[in-house]
């Protein structure tokens, strides 16, 4: 199989774990036989850098010629670069949102997975960490309050703000079929997270994904409010498989649940549009202050890749060996600097960024 891969660098570490990642992906395309082409694309502080602005058409036409994107991190010191002295729509993050729009992203997932050798870096009780945990945070992504009508105004001599949150049944729909879609593939259970005891938006939510659900019968299907859903995340992660939500929602929830983890330089994100296409990305930042240092964790990166072969390609049987392999390195005791305990035992070693990313290439 050809797969024709887009492939943004971008700012800050992205380079260093991008290239751990490829790696990673050359080598287990090796192992089953597919091919990997590469078109590199300049996206955010790079492509400002270049050209003076973070995203041009061309770059957007690249993209939609893919069958996939795998993008390191965007954006630099808001301090410092010299990219936040220009207007904010000139900036390296608008160029991201810019081709999320253009690609029709609007479906974000967000792993959260703790890993048996890292249930130390959890701040949950010990028997909750112990037990571990896997679920997925399916978030809409392009409607709800962040995309409603907003306005502030005086009335009677008092600032007013009003931010409109909307959703129509088949942007509530797109995104459901999505999430049992992804449901198949991992434990067959969603739960809707929803506030429909007072949002007229979240009965809508509520009732659309309940219709969805009637086609797939083989994935069982929860509903639960988003205050308590909150609570639950923090009790018992560990019940959650699939996790659906409207934007608002997901934006916090997921935020949530990359902190039970531990260590957010483990998590992997991907977004996906109505078609396979799919633009995945780690879940951190650019961390510009480490940047060259090879000391970077290219997991979260390479979790990525894997999750653009399972549900851009549907090979299920690649992405489980990169998963692994990424398993069998950590039980290995190998860890980069931010997930290196103190006091860690003999048994754990710390090594660079290239070096994680040799390490896991080597059990593909």
């Amino acid at each position: 199989m050809k797969l024709k891969i887009g492939c943004i660098s971008g700012d800050g570490i992205g380079p260093e774990i991008v290239r751990e990642a490829k790696k990673v992906l050359e080598k287990t395309a090796g192992k089953y036989g597919h091919e990997i082409s590469w078109t590199e694309i300049l996206l955010g502080g790079a492509s400002i850098d270049v050209h003076g602005v973070p995203l041009t058409p061309e770059v957007v036409q690249a993209a939609k010629e893919s069958d996939a994107v795998l993008m390191g991190s965007i954006g630099g010191d808001a301090n410092t670069s010299p990219w936040y002295q220009l207007p904010p729509d000139r900036r390296p993050e608008a160029g991201l949102l810019a081709i999320r729009r253009e690609l029709g992203l609007f479906a974000n997932l967000r792993p959260a997975v703790l890993y048996e050798e890292l249930a130390d870096a959890c701040p949950l009780k010990k028997e909750t960490s112990e037990a571990g945990f896997d679920l997925l945070i399916m978030r809409e992504l392009t409607g709800g309050l962040y995309f409603g009508e907003r306005r502030t105004t005086v009335e009677n001599g008092l600032r007013t703000a009003v931010d409109t949150l909307v959703y129509n049944e088949n942007e509530i729909r797109r995104i459901a079929v999505k999430a049992f879609d992804i449901a198949r593939k991992r434990r067959g259970k969603v739960t809707s997270v929803d506030k429909a005891n007072v949002l007229d938006s979240s009965r809508l939510w509520r009732a659309v994904v309940n219709e969805v659900a009637a086609d797939y019968p083989d994935v069982e299907l929860s509903h639960m409010l988003v205050d308590n859903c909150a609570m639950q995340l923090v009790k018992d992660p560990a019940q959650f498989d699939v996790i659906l939500t409207e934007n608002m929602f997901g934006d916090i929830l997921s935020d949530e649940a990359s902190m039970v983890t531990g260590s957010i330089g483990m998590l992997s994100s991907a977004s996906l549009n109505d078609t396979k296409f799919g633009l995945y990305e780690p879940s951190h930042g650019s961390a510009p202050d480490i940047a060259g240092k090879n000391i970077a964790n290219p997991i979260a990166t390479i979790l990525s890749a894997a999750m653009m072969l399972r549900y851009s390609f549907d090979l299920d049987k690649e992405a489980d060996d990169m998963e692994q392999a990424v398993k069998q390195v950590l039980k290995e005791g190998f860890r980069t600097a931010d997930i290196m305990p103190e006091g860690a035992a003999a048994s754990c070693r710390k090594c660079s960024c290239s070096e994680m990313g040799d390490r896991i290439a080597e059990r593909i």
